[in-house]
């Protein structure tokens, strides 16, 4: 009986020592858990911060590209009504002698 004691005692002992080390199995789980929360968070912080950076850089490129483009436009556009207006005044004495002409035949 004595040695049934015993055994029993060992067993409780080994249950302890088992129940201790799931206890600290499961602290370090929980604290390992945590610690990738954390890690997944400064993450996905830092992804969205140089997500914007990124789109704000590449917003403002092409705002230049876009700005330098309407540029061209414009400079091609004045200098095409520079022309137009050259051979119109070189037109306009032309132009007048005819209208006079249709007007006092008519």
């Amino acid at each position: 009986m004595a040695e049934e004691k015993s055994l029993l005692k060992k067993i409780r002992e080994k249950e302890l020592e088992m129940s201790v080390k799931v206890d600290q199995a499961r602290v370090e789980a929980d604290h390992t858990l945590e610690q990738a929360k954390r890690e997944s968070l400064a993450l996905i912080t830092t992804s969205e911060a140089e997500g914007k950076k990124a789109a704000n850089e590449f917003f403002l490129a092409e705002m230049e590209n876009i700005r330098a483009e309407a540029d061209h436009v414009q400079a091609v556009a004045k200098e095409e009504v520079k022309v137009v207006r050259e051979k119109g005044e070189k037109n306009l004495p032309q132009a007048v002698e005819r209208i006079v002409t249709i007007v006092l035949s008519g």
